[in-house]
Order: structure tokens, then C-alpha cells, then sequence
């Protein structure tokens, strides 16, 4: 197991560097940063460097970044977390995932958090495309009131989700909700808290896509 970076070391830092650039595919990132804003109090993006950052409090006023990946070792989040430091950015780390059915109470807690958090407020994970999609489309059903159906255009192409994949598991919670929850009179919120069974629909949908599942390998999503 590799020794923790030391970022108060030049050796530590230009490690931290090399992980973000080549490790993470920051380079890929340089110039497409998947950005949108969503309403008039949130972004979405992909995994934002250190310079990014910067720009993203100075120029959009982001009081808050909401992290999906999660608590990391690596470089990009070791620069991350010192770049909130700097820019007076509260980093909220808020772990979940692109090709598994959601938790239900990752969801509710997604609810909480969109209530809690200091706006202006940016979300992102490592492309922007699906757990940001995921997260958006609670963001604007949660905070914005948007019906599910509509909210749902938070995962499209348009922010480079792919539903034809194993991605596409994120797309199939919302749609089983629609197709049985809404049907019975239920709400989102207590369709998850009650009758949602995300053993069954992730089997569900296992069983439904499993042909096409060989397009995550080509596409080395996390």
C-alpha cells in the first residue's frame, strides 16, 4: 500500500498533481468542465481541480461543494479539500454511486442535505454525468418541487449520462417509482421510505439490460 501524501511536502504535492492530471484523467478536464447551472442556486460539474475551485468562488459565489465520490487518499481529493480551504468553500462529502440501485436512505439524506447546505452551491463527481445526474434530479424533485418525470431530464445526454449501460440502473429507480409508487397515491419521499425494494429493482434491472452491460467496460465509468 503506497505511503499518504504529504501535501506540505514538494514531493507530496507534485504526487498529488500527477494523480489528479493522469491518475484521475484530470486532463481530460482541462477545458470541458461539464458545468451547468441548474437553478438559480446550483451547479453541477465534473471533478473540479484546484484552479477550478477558485473560480468557482470567486466568480460564481459557490459557498459550498457537495463531493459524490466520496472521502479519497488521492490526489484530487487531497487538492480539492485544500483548495475549499483557501477559497472559504465548505466541502461536504456525500458518497454515492453511478451503477447501483440508491439507497434509500442516501435519498432521504440527499433531501436533508439540500435543506442544510449554504447556497450558492456546486455538486459534482468524477465525469458530472451520473451520480451529479442522480443527485441533481433529487436536487430539483427535493428542493426545486419539480415533478419526478421532469426533474428526470437531470439524467440525459445533454450532461453525458448513458442509460444504455449499467448507468442506466439510476434511470430505472425513478421510472419504478413512477410505474408503482406514483400509481398507488404514494409520494416520492415515502414511496422510498416504505414500499421501495432496492434489492428487487436492481435485480430488475440486471435482468432487463443484461446484454448491453459490456458498454461500462468500454466506457471505465467508476
Amino acid at each position: 500500500m503506497p505511503d499518504p501524501i504529504d501535501l506540505s511536502t514538494l514531493s507530496g504535492r507534485r504526487r498529488a498533481r500527477r494523480e489528479l492530471v493522469w491518475g484521475d484523467h484530470g486532463f481530460l478536464r482541462k477545458r470541458f468542465h461539464n458545468l451547468h447551472r441548474i437553478s438559480p442556486e446550483m451547479w453541477r460539474a465534473n471533478q473540479p481541480s484546484p484552479e477550478q475551485i477558485a473560480v468557482y468562488g470567486s466568480e460564481l459565489g459557490v459557498k459550498t461543494i457537495i463531493n459524490l465520490r466520496g472521502v479519497s487518499p488521492k490526489g484530487y481529493y487531497l487538492l480539492e479539500r485544500e483548495a475549499c480551504e483557501r477559497a472559504g468553500i465548505q466541502l461536504v462529502d456525500f458518497q454515492v454511486f453511478s451503477r447501483d440501485a440508491p439507497q434509500a436512505g442516501s435519498v432521504l439524506q440527499a433531501r436533508d442535505l439540500f435543506e442544510t447546505i449554504a447556497y450558492p452551491a456546486l455538486m459534482h463527481c468524477k465525469s458530472g454525468a451520473d451520480r451529479a445526474g442522480l443527485m441533481a434530479t433529487l436536487y430539483m424533485h427535493f428542493r426545486q418541487g419539480q415533478p419526478i418525470e421532469e426533474a428526470l431530464g437531470q439524467l440525459s445526454w445533454k450532461y453525458l449520462h448513458i442509460r444504455e449501460g449499467k448507468t442506466g440502473m439510476l434511470d430505472y429507480f425513478f421510472e419504478t417509482y413512477l410505474a408503482e409508487g406514483r400509481p398507488a397515491g404514494l409520494s416520492f419521499s415515502d414511496w422510498v421510505a416504505g414500499s421501495y425494494d432496492r434489492d428487487r429493482v436492481k435485480a430488475d434491472f440486471l435482468r432487463q439490460w443484461k446484454g448491453v452491460l459490456n458498454l461500462d467496460r468500454l466506457l471505465g465509468r467508476e
